[in-house]
């Protein structure tokens, strides 16, 4: 028998190398009631934390949790621009400066970013209570960061998941009901990007996260109308933690391989035009797998991508996404604005790169302009398709 020890060095060159997984944060409440029952675990956690916030919509929240907390106002910290280097700054100073001992994030989903990062640069434990069901953020351990302005600019893998979530079912029914459908959006775009991204893998962690992320979609289509058209019933249950909880398992067992392609890294770009930012993440997520289809179609040469179009568009017009460049402002798609988004789509180390095909600035220019207005939705729905082997 040779002698191999556990400790001795990869080979060169050897396909299977050493994974480290950031897959779910150390414990998550969830349900009705999850933040009044979270309370002694969230006390036990941090005894002088900071409360990190910025919407006013969740600001009644945000002071009923610090009364509950017995914090003083110079513990709730309000972020004010995007999950950006300025602001986070300014707060990791303030943070040094209170000598706290724990992050609470109460808000969307680049509060929650924002203050996954400033635990991690400040070695604190971090909570996070999402205000709405319209991004994973509350689980990953991954944060987004901004310009000021509100240009997507580059994201931060991070050392672990926070230490605490809480998904408290009453304070997700106080979100608009277009955050879940921006959620919903966002949520089944870890098929079509997982599926894609994650090659011929035969990593075990990776085929059943993309095995994951496909239930996940079939499931939102089935229940998304469901849940929209009754708040706070089983299917709405199930549709807003698939969105909010089971959405970021699917990235943390499959890492990077399952996580982004075209579709956010066309969200990525589109950031980069002002016309563009007031809308939701999953809302330029939604337009964006459109976009990876099309690519799919035209560059990818796989004709049932066509199908998959057709689906997502009956789905969008129930849900109320935007299905083209003009429903998130962009009516007047000149060259110039093409140009910005298809460079910063296009650039190194980009999220489109994870295609198994090459894309150039021209494809996808092409694609985007095939979006540039709404498409007729199809009549009829067709059946759920699987546009991937």
């Amino acid at each position: 028998m040779a002698d191999v020890s556990p400790f001795t060095p990869a080979v060169a060159g050897s396909a299977d190398l050493a994974a480290v997984h950031a897959i779910a944060p150390q414990r998550v409440v969830r349900g009705p009631g999850a933040l009044r029952k979270a309370l002694p675990r969230l006390r036990a956690l941090t005894s002088s934390p900071v409360l990190l916030g910025r919407s006013p919509a969740v600001a009644p929240h945000r002071r009923a949790l610090a009364q509950q907390l017995q914090l003083a106002d110079a513990q709730q910290l309000l972020l004010h621009h995007d999950c950006c280097d300025r602001d986070l700054l300014r707060l990791e100073t303030t943070i040094r400066q209170l000598e706290a001992d724990g992050v609470i994030a109460l808000g969307g989903g680049k509060v929650l970013d924002a203050g996954k990062l400033l635990a991690h640069r400040c070695g604190l434990p971090c909570v996070t209570i999402p205000a709405s069901a319209a991004t994973c953020a509350g689980w990953t351990a991954l944060a987004n960061v901004y310009s000021e302005a509100g240009a997507f600019i580059h994201d931060v893998s991070l050392d672990r998941c926070p230490e605490l979530l809480i998904f408290d079912h009453q304070l997700i029914a106080t979100a608009p009901t277009h955050t879940m459908a921006s959620g919903i959006a966002d949520a089944m775009a870890k098929w079509y990007e997982a599926s894609l991204s994650s090659g011929h893998s035969q990593d075990a962690l990776v085929r059943q996260a993309v095995e994951q992320a496909r239930l996940l979609r079939d499931q939102l289509l089935l229940e998304c109308e469901d849940a929209l058209d009754h708040p706070g019933g089983a299917a709405w249950r199930r549709v807003v933690e698939s969105c909010a909880l089971t959405a970021g398992l699917i990235g943390g067992l499959g890492g990077a391989r399952c996580r982004t392609a075209a579709a956010h890294a066309v969200h990525n770009g589109l950031t980069q035009l002002a016309p563009c930012r007031h809308w939701l993440h999953g809302e330029k997520v939604a337009v964006g797998i459109l976009v990876q289809l099309r690519l799919e179609e035209a560059v990818g040469n796989q004709p049932l991508a066509a199908v998959a179009r057709d689906q997502l568009l009956q789905v969008y017009g129930k849900l109320g996404l935007p299905t083209s460049l003009a429903e998130l402002g962009l009516r007047k798609l000149d060259a110039a604005r093409l140009e910005v988004v298809c460079r910063f789509t296009c650039r190194q180390g980009s999220d489109l790169h994870r295609l198994p095909f090459a894309v150039t600035p021209a494809q996808l220019e092409e694609a985007l302009r095939f979006y540039a207005e709404p498409r007729p939705i199809p009549r009829q729905a067709p059946q759920p398709v699987q546009p991937r082997g």
